[in-house]
């Protein structure tokens, strides 16, 4: 037996020795190690069938060489580990001298940077900034405004309507149930206005607006507006041109050429169309103007007495002018931009030259 241990403990030395790599020495531990079929364990089993004076020969023997079999076997592993690492460390390790990958930074739309001044011009003209809700009831987007049921002004607005119902606290009927939709314009936020903060008054509302468009350069089904209201005693046309004229010269900054038309707007009374020279062609006509060299930039007029009335203000003390900026396409003639379907496109080659 005691030829047997050294024979087996030149074989292990050797092929712990030329184990090329963890996984082998693995192997070697299981060979010679494993405590079912392991050579050594197997050899050291072997023990019980000798005589005492053989074990005590024997015995010293074998455990040294178990003793040194292991020491050698953790060793190897220890450098595998090492190596390993090393190994790791030279190829994960970081330069800290090198300069850092820069994270894109994002940026304001075009339609956010208009918006933002021109709720700048306002607030220095002390105009209130207020929002009001997108999913709006019938009453306020139309009946509150001086179009009830069935009036024609209603086909140019047909648009989104919502299922489902909503209780009115408030309006000529009082509570009611009454259909959603997603309004039209930002003229509600008039009345509300009005019923929540009284007269004298003046305010601003951004937002969105949706509409049953056909979709073109110049339409969309949902754009942006800008919703203004003055009202107080003696207000008159002439405050409503000179708000407009410095609303543009901040924007453009540059007197812009503009003419207004009369138009109809069942919620004021005179109503007029405000419109700019085209910035785009220069008013020689373009897809944007529509080749009449003008493009129509916001409705406008004094306050209809039938609105005022909804708001709880008295038509026969108060007077206002309202107006509601095509936010979409003062933006298009301030940056040059000849398609409104660029603006909700989510083009990122588009939005980067903003």
């Amino acid at each position: 037996m005691q030829k047997e241990l050294q024979k087996l403990g030149v074989e292990a030395k050797a092929a712990i020795e030329q184990a090329a790599d963890l996984a082998k020495l693995e192997k070697v531990d299981v060979e010679y190690f494993g405590r079912k079929d392991g050579k050594l364990n197997n050899l050291l089993k072997q023990l019980k069938d000798l005589s005492v004076e053989e074990k005590k020969t024997i015995g010293p023997m074998a455990n040294a060489l178990k003793a040194e079999l292991s020491e050698l076997f953790n060793a190897k592993k220890q450098e595998f580990e090492r190596a390993a690492i090393t190994q790791a460390v030279e190829t994960e390790k970081i330069d800290v001298t090198l300069p850092g990958r820069a994270c894109p930074a994002g940026s304001l739309s075009p339609l956010s940077t208009v918006q933002y001044e021109l709720e700048d011009i306002f607030r220095s003209l002390g105009f209130m900034v207020l929002d009001g809700p997108e999913l709006e009831s019938d009453y306020y987007n139309f009946e509150a405004l001086n179009i009830p049921p069935h009036h024609p002004a209603r086909d140019t607005q047909d648009t989104f309507y919502v299922k489902g119902t909503l209780r009115q606290a408030q309006g000529d009927k009082g509570k009611k149930r009454e259909k959603l939709l997603l309004r039209t314009h930002t003229s509600p936020v008039q009345v509300r206005a009005m019923q929540k903060y009284g007269v004298p008054l003046r305010a601003v509302a951004p937002g969105r607006v949706f509409r049953y468009e056909a979709l073109d350069a110049s339409h969309d089904n949902n754009f942006n507006q800008l919703e203004g209201l003055m009202v107080d005693e003696n207000i008159s046309i002439a405050n409503l041109i000179a708000v407009m004229k410095t609303l543009l010269r901040g924007i453009f900054k540059k007197d812009v050429k503009v003419r207004l038309r009369p138009g109809y707007f069942p919620f004021v009374e005179p109503g007029f169309e405000l419109d700019i020279h085209c910035l785009i062609c220069g008013g020689k006509g373009c897809s944007v103007c529509k080749q009449s060299g003008w493009v129509e930039l916001l409705p406008c007029g004094m306050v209809h007495p039938n609105v005022l009335r909804a708001g709880g203000a008295d038509p026969q003390k108060y007077s206002g002018f309202a107006f509601g900026l095509g936010l979409t396409r003062l933006v298009m003639m301030r940056y040059g931009i000849d398609d409104i379907r660029l603006l909700n496109s989510g083009d990122l080659r588009f939005l980067k030259q903003f």
